[in-house]
């Protein structure tokens, strides 16, 4: 395990809960942190200063990948595919810019890489795809009771209703690279 060279990728696909339990079933991912950034306030934001909207951070996951697993292409294609890429600032009943559609990027290479992802997915929605693509700026962690939020509260309202349905979606479109 020490020989592996783990890459990074960073996302945005409204509440993290979500996009957290969708990425911890892929084969390759060794890890997946909630979390916030792409924000203008200073210091290290809350949860509550993040769902106020004002500190203009997203609610993100840092996921930690296996590149000879799982490409970063894949990574993303998983993404655009498990929420709806064409809303702005919402997914379901989530709204604000926390809840934006974005991929950040840690390299030219991931950049150029995003790109022509979002430009291959455009073909699938009749929508305009609205997912930002920006520069990753300070990650923070979220607090720890975000951490593993599905795996430790899957019997929860929101987890049924929400959760759910994408890890349905996901099982379904890419059974292929799924945890066996």
């Amino acid at each position: 395990m020490d020989n592996i060279n783990f890459e990074v990728a960073t996302v945005g696909g409204g509440c993290f809960w979500c996009t957290e339990a969708v990425f911890q079933e892929v084969r390759g991912v060794h890890k997946v942190v909630s979390g916030y950034t792409g924000g203008k306030a200073p210091g290290r934001p809350t949860y509550r200063e993040i769902c106020s909207g004002l500190t203009g951070h997203a609610e993100v996951i840092q996921i930690t990948f296996d590149p000879a697993v799982i490409t970063y292409e894949d990574i993303l294609i998983i993404f655009m595919t498990t929420h709806d890429p064409t809303t702005l600032n919402r997914q379901g009943a989530d709204t604000g810019t926390q809840y934006r559609s974005v991929i950040y990027y840690h390299n030219a290479s991931q950049q150029q890489k995003a790109n022509m992802v979002l430009s291959e997915m455009q073909k699938v929605y009749e929508k305009p795809i609205v997912t930002e693509l920006s520069s990753l700026g300070i990650f923070y962690d979220a607090e720890d009771y975000h951490q593993d939020y599905y795996k430790n509260n899957s019997e929860q309202g929101y987890c049924q209703v929400v959760i759910n349905p994408k890890l349905a979606k996901l099982r379904q479109l890419h059974a292929d690279k799924l945890l066996k």
